[in-house]
Parts: structure tokens; C-alpha cells; sequence
């Protein structure tokens, strides 16, 4: 049975990466409906903030079921326990914190909230299963310089993808509407430092754990988020005229 679901997660893990080149090309095509960019005469949509809440809520509550599960036999282990507690850390934020701090965001269409839902689930299960029962660590791992470095880049990531959250929340004073340039901290280097930094969180989450689960879902997360950063920047440079030429779309310096 462990030998069947040891497979199973191994399976999962190389379909989230197809499922992540999908996406790529996919949303490439027909770009991201969420926010400004979704269609305002569907007649399913929920509030942004009950949105990001439900979407993202599985990715906190099935890691925390896995854990407390009486099977969880690594998480006796420290390394298995920081790295699930770095997965449940950014959904902590981004499920619990992260929605309330909304203000005015645009309603989600409820199937762009269901596939959320899907996913995070998927990839909670994946994740969480992987760490609490067949993730084998050495007892010295966390001061393995892979663990060392995808930690500071995972904690690196998620200050850079909250600061960047910060900036776009405060673009506009009480009572303004319409869009501005975002200014600030690494929005002067891309269009989309958010999703830089949650880019640069995930990889250092899948170096850390230094296996196909997490470097699946590093790679899904890039696929993704890359093609929204795409779509980003495209309307920022046709939207304002005076919109940084010498700015990136996701990585400074790069692309």
C-alpha cells in the first residue's frame, strides 16, 4: 500500500508538471480571466476577498490534516516538520491574511475560483503527503547548503511577493479609482514583482526539499505566473504612455 502511494505522489508530481506546460500554452493563447482582465458579464462571480479565501483555503487545510494524521511518521523527523511549516507559512498568508487586506478587488468568475479550489487542493495533498510520510531526510539536512539556500531564497521570495502585495493595495489614496504605475521596490526592475518574488519563493521551497513534488510545483508555479506577467505588462505598456520602457516582464535584468 506505502509502495502504491509512494508511486502515486512520484505520478502526480510529473502530471503537475505537464499540467504546468498546459497552462503555459494555454494562457498564453487566451490569457489569465481573473481581476481587470476577466469577463464582467459572467453571472457566477464571487467578491475577491471570498475568492482568494475559498480558492486558496485547501492548501492550508489538507497539509494540517496530513500532519495531524496518526500515520504522518516523518514529521518526527525536523527537517520534514520546516518544510511543511514553509508550505503552511505562505498559505497561512495567502489564505488567512492576505484576503482581508483587499481593497476593492475585482469578483473572481466563480470557474476561475474552482480551478484554484482543484489545484491547491491537488497540490496540498501532493506536498503535505510527501513530507509527513515519505520524504527521508538526513538529521543534518537543514544545514545542507541545498536546504540553506532554497530556505533564504524561499524567505526572500515571500517578503519580496507581500512587500510587492503592499505597493499595488496603497497605489490609490481612499476615494481615487482608475489605474496607476506601480512604484517601488522591485516593480522598477518588472512589471510583475508579486509574482517574481512567489516565483523565487517556490524554487527555493522545491531546492530545499530537493525533490520532484516540490520542484513540480515550482515549475507549475513559473508556468503560470509567468504568462500572467506577460499579460501584465503588455497592458501596462499600452495602457500609460509614460510606462518604463527599461523595465522586465518578470525577472530583473532578464525577461
Amino acid at each position: 500500500m506505502e509502495l502504491a502511494e509512494r508511486f502515486l505522489l512520484d505520478a502526480l508530481a510529473y502530471l503537475e508538471c505537464a499540467f504546468g506546460f498546459v497552462a503555459f500554452v494555454l494562457l498564453t493563447l487566451v490569457g489569465s480571466p481573473y481581476g481587470r482582465y476577466a469577463s464582467q458579464r459572467s453571472a457566477w462571480r464571487l467578491a475577491a476577498p471570498t475568492a482568494w479565501l475559498v480558492q486558496e483555503l485547501p492548501s492550508l487545510v489538507v497539509p494540517l490534516s496530513c500532519a495531524s494524521a496518526r500515520a504522518a511518521e516523518r514529521l518526527r523527523h525536523w527537517p520534514n516538520r520546516v518544510l511543511l511549516a514553509m508550505f503552511l507559512v505562505h498559505y497561512i498568508q495567502r489564505s488567512l491574511i492576505f484576503p482581508f487586506l483587499i481593497r476593492g478587488g475585482k469578483p473572481t468568475p466563480l470557474y476561475s475560483c474552482v480551478i484554484a479550489f482543484i489545484f491547491c487542493t491537488y497540490n496540498g495533498y501532493l506536498q503535505s503527503r510527501y513530507l509527513s510520510e515519505y520524504a527521508v531526510y538526513a538529521v543534518d539536512w537543514v544545514t545542507d547548503p541545498r536546504f540553506l539556500t532554497g530556505f533564504v531564497l524561499w524567505l526572500v521570495g515571500m517578503l519580496i511577493n507581500v512587500h510587492s502585495d503592499h505597493i499595488l493595495r496603497n497605489l490609490r489614496q481612499p476615494g481615487e479609482t482608475g489605474y496607476k504605475i506601480p512604484r517601488g521596490g522591485l516593480f522598477e526592475y518588472v512589471s510583475a514583482a508579486n509574482y517574481f518574488g512567489e516565483v523565487v519563493e517556490w524554487c527555493g521551497y522545491g531546492l530545499a526539499t530537493w525533490s520532484v513534488q516540490g520542484g513540480a510545483f515550482a515549475l507549475f508555479t513559473f508556468c503560470v505566473l509567468f504568462t500572467r506577467a506577460q499579460q501584465h505588462h503588455q497592458w501596462y505598456l499600452e495602457k500609460f504612455e509614460d510606462y518604463p520602457k527599461s523595465r522586465k516582464t518578470l525577472i530583473p535584468f532578464l525577461i
